[in-house]
């Protein structure tokens, strides 16, 4: 009976170390999707995490009897809150002040610290009159930092793409219940409990596992409802995969696909930008009969392009796979990029776009960045300095880039920020340009190259949008709307996430 005793609280030790990373994880990476800027988030949710488990391990000392009993409640409990702490983050951001989502997720992150840090002190009081107080702390600091480990492996492999986030957390709220109630099963010999207590303990397991797992089983309504609150249409297609949510909406007048919550593109205009993104760029090249493109992988910038006869080759590297394969496969999707993915000239890399320019070693007549918003640091990388010096050294000498550079109304000083990175990275001529896309509002690109480039359109290549009168205005922006004293963005300086986001942040206020 005591080595199974042994055992058994070893298993309890590892399953809750399991457990409280998990819940770390789920709530930084859901503050992320909504806020943005991820190293700010993980920081903060960590950082408070960390601070409320050392309350926790302080108010643990006032528990000087039944601590089994009292372990056994904290598990329950904690198991209920960690399970809707996802859940409650998504009603928050939809239903809720948006400006105090932040403030919310800290505070829910420091509930489910506290409750975390009671959990060790009380385990290896409990575990005392098993193992000296060497092995003891030994055996405790192993297996939950075993159990850390586990579920660093399990967040990003298992969870998120095949689960998702919100599922994820229902679930392991689930198993921090079980384990509460398989040490209240093991020990109930031991515990000497009254049927007042008895009732009380059961009553809260089976009650507290019947709301998970109803909330678990009405997930994909849930997920569908909240699609249609934030989106606004209704959601036809959802999926998580490890690098992003894809969704797609639909309505009478339109489709449209978003990242993360965030539009990429509507089916009613998607033209107007990918005309600008491709053509004004491509318009200028001596030749286009090789061009890369970073993004994309929906195949609409693939579309316009494969519109110059003489291209031999286009690379779209996306480093998602679920995108380029809707692309293929998706009827609405393939309809919109005429089946562009499906031209032999057209090769897909699902790769990091980073990490496969520093291993291609190809030289290109044009560059198309048709990249996410900058809203993470990750994204940030990939309008950094070394991006563009990597770029740089892909392109033919009298080659051209294009970027796509967020709103020049709306984010203003992001926008002004790429230019200015661009600048120092090798390109000696920049050329920003704005082109009206009812969907986004005002979009800013900007071109570079190391030639002066005097903007000419091509009638030769069918457009519904550019012309040859609209090009001479595109260049164009009101006094308002340039910005000096902006400082680039760096690889290890990402000050971009900060233009981007402050200028988000204002809107919103402004909004109130």
């Amino acid at each position: 009976m005591l080595k199974n005793r042994k055992l058994f609280l070893i298993v309890t030790t590892f399953l809750v170390g399991l457990c409280s990373i998990i819940y770390e994880l789920l709530v930084s990476t859901a503050t992320s999707y909504f806020l943005g800027n991820s190293v700010r988030q993980f920081s903060l949710i960590i950082g408070f995490y960390m601070a409320a488990m050392g309350v926790g391990s302080f108010i643990s000392r006032a528990i000087t009897k039944d601590l089994l009993y009292n372990f056994i409640i904290i598990e329950i409990v904690l198991g209920l809150i960690g399970a809707f702490s996802v859940p409650l983050l998504y009603i928050y951001f939809a239903y809720a002040d948006y400006s105090g989502f932040n403030l919310f997720s800290l505070f829910l992150i420091s509930v489910i610290g506290i409750l975390t840090g009671l959990e060790i002190p009380l385990i290896t009081r409990i575990m005392e009159d098993d193992f000296s107080l060497k092995d003891n702390i030994s055996n405790i600091l192993t297996f939950d930092y075993l159990g850390a480990l586990l579920a660093t492996l399990l967040f990003p492999f298992f969870l998120v793409p095949l689960m998702g986030i919100y599922k994820s957390s229902l679930l392991f709220g689930l198993i921090n219940i079980s384990v509460g109630f398989a040490n209240y099963i093991f020990f109930r010999d031991v515990l000497n409990l009254t049927k007042k207590r008895k009732r009380i303990t059961e009553l809260l397991f089976v009650s507290f596992t019947l709301v998970i797992l109803l909330a678990f089983f009405m997930s994909q309504n849930f997920m569908k409802q909240w699609n249609d609150t934030i989106f606004k249409q209704s959601v036809i297609y959802s999926k998580q995969t490890p690098y992003q949510e894809i969704s797609f909406t639909q309505n009478e007048f339109e489709f449209r696909l978003y990242l993360n919550g965030v539009i990429q593109f509507s089916s009613r205009d998607e033209y107007r930008y990918h005309e600008g993104l491709i053509h004004v760029p491509l318009m200028q090249c001596e030749e286009v009969k090789k061009v890369l493109v970073l993004g994309g992988g929906e195949g609409l910038a693939a579309r316009e392009v494969l519109k110059y006869p003489d291209i031999e080759k286009i690379v779209v590297v996306d480093i998602d796979p679920a995108i380029t394969d809707l692309a293929k496969n998706f009827h609405k999707l393939v309809e919109q990029n005429d089946r562009a993915l499906f031209d032999p000239r057209v090769e897909i890399r699902n790769e990091d776009a980073f990490t496969f320019l520093m291993d291609d070693e190809s030289k290109y007549d044009a560059i198309i960045c048709d990249l996410p918003d900058p809203t993470s640091d990750v994204l940030c990388r990939l309008y950094s300095n070394a991006f563009y010096k990597l770029i740089n050294n892909h392109l033919k000498p009298d080659g051209i880039v294009v970027t796509q550079a967020s709103s020049p109304d709306l984010t203003t000083a992001a926008f002004w920020c790429i230019n200015e990175t661009l600048k120092i990275s090798g390109f000696e001529y920049t050329y920003p340009y704005n082109i009206n896309v009812p969907s986004f509002g005002n979009w800013g690109f900007i071109m570079a190259s190391h030639q002066p480039v005097n903007p000419t359109f091509d009638s030769t290549i069918p457009t519904r949008y550019l012309s040859a009168e609209s090009l001479n205005t595109i260049f164009h922006f009101p006094k308002d709307l340039v910005r000096t004293n902006i400082k680039p963005n760096y690889l290890d300086q990402p000050i971009l996430i900060d233009y981007y986001l402050e200028s988000w942040r204002m809107l919103a206020k402004f909004k109130k």
